[in-house]
């Protein structure tokens, strides 16, 4: 059989098993198995996105999630080793409606079935998805379970009752480095030295530094200031990942202490979080939450609207006591969530969105720039 063929041969249906996704409020579906035959278990989500699927099984901050995708076909496209966001599947479990096992894009490196397979990913094809989404939109972020290997209701909620509630969870310390280590600038001249913490960071945020002349010295979760601050950095940056933010008291206090150093700091997603939490304000968590490609932001510094990149279960409650110190630049135009702020007295500013995107539009780049910026005027 020539690859052609082999690419376009249809999965036979002697090849497909049956799966049940059960939700924590008794709502159960059923459907086709995706990946390896198994039982997975985490919170339910939903990724409006159309575009970009291996980028967002990736993304560390996806960790402890099952995921529903609302566009009608993944999978077509394949997957590509260079469109990832980190070292390996990090979604605890996929639903989506129709599943391909095999893809057409040339330059595709293998199906992403295999993919799922190779990675231990469990998932369900071939149900409702927009039921599902209507359903999650209305009751809120609930635990799930898909299993292909266990078909009985009953059996399925009895082991989901078992799974914890993100609320509280300190995810970081799974999707971290486990150690320091440094990547070197991809531009032309090194300008800045930038500590990232990493709380389960995705390599776009990396790229897009290097590119702009950063030397990286990327430093686990649990680093304390004194250790970062002996690296002699620049700047700081603060990761995505994934978990309750206010679960994570000594991240916490050690960016309130590297802030106070007064060397500019930016944080991204998780980062922006616990940058507000350093600061003085509260985080809680959304009733469903905001995952995909296609939010509206406005910056009301500029004024301008921006399409963002998003992926975040918790969000910060702004504190209109704290404006002597805390400055609110972005909002969701969807809600009305805070989506960005800046500090008054320290050069640090944070965003409750992906700026690097990946996948996602380019609207909100200009933020590594201003970032940049920031650093020239402290070297200055």
């Amino acid at each position: 059989m020539s690859q052609i063929e082999e690419i376009c041969t249809p999965r036979v249906s002697s090849q497909i098993s049956k799966a049940i996704l059960v939700l924590q409020d008794g709502t159960y579906f059923e459907g086709n198995a995706i990946g390896k035959i198994g039982t997975t278990t985490g919170e339910i989500c939903f990724n409006t996105g159309m575009t970009g699927y291996q980028e967002v099984f990736t993304d560390p901050s996806y960790f402890g999630q099952i995921l529903v995708m609302t566009t009608d076909h993944i999978g077509n496209y394949g997957v590509h080793s260079d469109e990832v966001e980190s070292d390996s599947i990090k979604i605890a479990g996929l639903v989506c409606k129709k599943f391909s096992p095999n893809f057409s894009r040339k330059l595709g490196s293998g199906s992403l079935d295999q993919y799922f397979t190779d990675n231990h990913l469990t998932g369900i094809s071939d149900i409702d998805t927009r039921m599902l989404v209507a359903h999650i939109r209305e009751t809120g972020a609930q635990n799930a379970i898909i299993s292909s290997e266990i078909l009985d209701v009953e059996a399925l909620k009895v082991k989901l009752n078992e799974v914890p509630s993100m609320d509280g969870l300190d995810l970081a310390p799974s999707v971290s480095t486990s150690e320091f280590y440094e990547e070197s600038a991809t531009s032309d001249e090194t300008l800045f030295k930038v500590a990232l913490i990493d709380f389960g960071s995705k390599k776009n945020i990396a790229r897009e530094l290097k590119k702009r002349g950063c030397h990286l010295g990327i430093f686990p979760y649990n680093a304390t200031a004194e250790d970062i601050l002996k690296w002699n950095p620049d700047g700081f940056m603060i990761s995505n990942g994934p978990g309750d933010p206010a679960s994570m008291v000594y991240a916490i206090d050690t960016i309130r202490t590297v802030v106070e150093t007064g060397l500019p700091t930016f944080g991204i997603c998780l980062g922006h979080q616990l940058l507000s939490l350093a600061s003085g304000l509260k985080t809680y968590k959304m009733h469903h939450g905001h995952r995909g490609c296609n939010h509206p932001v406005k910056n009301l510094v500029t004024g301008r609207s921006e399409i963002t990149s998003q992926n975040h279960g918790f969000a910060v409650e702004f504190n209109p006591e704290l404006t002597e110190v805390v400055e609110l630049t972005h909002i969701n135009l969807n809600d009305d969530s805070v989506e960005g702020i800046r500090r008054k007295d320290k050069p640090a500013f944070s965003v409750q969105h992906h700026p690097e995107a990946s996948p996602g539009p380019h609207d909100s780049l200009y933020l590594f720039d201003d970032f940049i910026q920031l650093m020239s005027q402290n070297k200055a």
